[in-house]
């Protein structure tokens, strides 16, 4: 023992030289490469890992620091954080194509059934097929028209239940990401679900999205992850979430095969569905070499079913938590809305287009918060970008959290003003690089339109029908708005408010 002591008191010292080597060597790494841009120093082996601690937040202020573009090293992954609407620009038209493929992880293979979905598919035939599909069937302009109904009945049941509560603590979030996911399940599939269950699996795998494993980082230190059971809970979650698809699936081929025999009874209606649509398309098309098999039926429909829930709530989410934080801004846009709305039963979509200040409030809530916060590429080929050598494969981040708070953009831009879209030709959909919550270009979100009218038809009802305070008597300003982390932003913390009815 003490031979082993003597040693290591002989040998630290040179340890810790070398360390302090290493470190010094990273710090100045960026120098070997002039035209490189701007880095933080890392440290050996894992980079800049330590300094993402807060995910868009830290990479916010490491942009203040280092640049608009700056490059990162995520282990020995070179990754490109861009965090201005100039360099948005460059990236995401400029020099699009290069830009539209998606970052890939080991998580994301099992999730989207081998990047069998849209979002993080290749670019390339895939996507451009289910795109298409994806658009034609479910998201086009006439088709969002089709679900008024749907719309309009899920609102009503939603102001009901806050009725029934009125004097009493209820929980806003949970009842808001119900009755989304009530309204995208009987668009796509004809029905609604138990919306606990299929909530815990919307929540898992938006977790298990984010989750950070060592093997794409680092591949050296992958025994970390065995260690930590992570392949095999990416194994029951896709279990889980493969049997409820399955299950799905199974029900409508059900309908399909007792179409012939009016006497027996299916759990579904005579009429087709997102989910029918996919299925029609399970089939070799003898015009391409493409094939769209019960894989990417499953892949597309979780990608879609995901988006259409988890966005939508959390902007909803957000923007009665801003309006609740700022009353004047809330009683500013009760008085548009029920001038509108003229003592009617509810907000009719008809009334949206009118509804400016409405409009605004969404605008200025994806500003302050964007979902997802990061818009994530990969680069295809060597490209020159903004005067920097930028390397075929690097990582890309395009950061609209710190794009929605550039002072040299936004006036005051924390604070929540939705003023400033009033007499603004900024929109969000893709125009306008300052404002990308949806993306842009031909990687954008398809979603828009059906996202923006769920919003709009949502929140309209509940300021117009109900006063909502903090329990309590709360001060506003203390509303916790913590963020969560992760591939979706969304509240930390649930809202809870206490409606009493607007009108007797």
């Amino acid at each position: 023992m003490f031979l082993f002591k003597l040693l290591v008191s002989a040998l630290l010292p040179f340890i810790i030289l070398l360390l302090l080597k290493l470190i010094h060597r990273s710090r100045h790494s960026s120098q070997e490469h002039e035209n490189s841009p701007p880095s933080p120093w890392k440290l050996p082996i894992i980079g800049n890992l330590l300094q993402l601690s807060g995910n868009q937040r830290s990479l916010s202020k490491l942009a203040k620091k280092h640049g608009p573009l700056m490059l990162l090293h995520l282990g020995s992954v070179p990754v490109l954080v861009a965090s201005s609407a100039d360099a948005a620009r460059e990236i995401l038209k400029n020099h699009e194509p290069m830009f539209l493929d998606r970052l890939k992880s080991t998580n994301l293979i099992k999730i989207t059934y081998n990047f069998k979905d849209l979002t993080f598919s290749p670019y390339g035939e895939h996507w451009r097929h289910a795109k298409k599909i994806l658009v034609h069937h479910l998201l086009s302009h006439n088709k969002v028209l089709s679900y008024q109904k749907v719309r309009e009945e899920e609102v009503t049941l939603m102001m009901g239940i806050i009725k029934e509560s009125c004097g009493s603590l209820v929980n806003f979030s949970e009842l808001i990401f119900s009755y989304t996911i009530n309204v995208f399940c009987r668009v796509a599939l004809g029905r609604k679900f138990e919306s606990e269950n299929v909530k815990n699996l919307i929540e898992l795998s938006i977790v298990m999205i984010g989750l950070f494993r060592f093997e794409d980082y680092m591949p050296c230190l992958s025994w970390i992850d065995k260690l930590r059971g992570l392949d095999s809970i990416m194994e029951n979650h896709h279990k889980k979430v493969d049997k409820f698809l399955e299950a799905v699936i199974e029900e409508h081929l059900c309908k399909k095969r007792r179409e012939s025999d009016k006497g027996e009874s299916c759990v579904v209606d005579q009429e087709q569905h997102f989910i029918d649509v996919l299925l029609e398309h399970n089939e070799d098309d003898d015009t391409t070499s493409f094939r769209f098999g019960r894989d990417n039926v499953k892949g597309l429909f979780l990608d879609i079913f995901l988006a259409g829930t988890v966005q939508t709530f959390s902007s909803v989410d957000w923007a009665l938590s801003e309006l609740v934080r700022n009353p004047k801004t809330m009683k500013k846009l009760q008085k548009e809305v029920r001038e509108f709305a003229q003592g009617k039963p509810n907000v009719n979509e008809e009334d949206l287009v009118k509804l400016k200040y409405l409009n605004a409030v969404f605008k200025e809530t994806m500003r302050l918060h964007p979902s997802p916060p990061l818009i994530p590429r990969e680069l295809t080929q060597d490209l020159n970008l903004m005067g920097y050598d930028i390397k075929c494969g690097t990582k890309v981040f395009i950061n609209t959290w710190a794009i929605g708070r550039d002072p040299t953009l936004w006036d005051e831009p924390d604070v929540f003003k939705p003023e400033r879209f009033l007499d603004s030709p900024i929109d969000y959909y893709g125009g306008h690089f300052e404002l990308i919550p949806f993306g842009t270009g031909r990687r954008g979100c398809p979603g828009i339109h059906y996202s923006k009218t769920l919003n709009e038809i949502t929140l309209a009802n509940l300021v117009n029908k109900f006063d909502l305070a903090l329990p309590n008597g709360e001060n506003p300003e203390d509303l916790d708005m913590s963020e969560s982390s992760g591939a979706v932003i969304h509240r930390k913390n649930n809202l809870f408010l206490v409606p009493t009815p607007a009108f007797k």
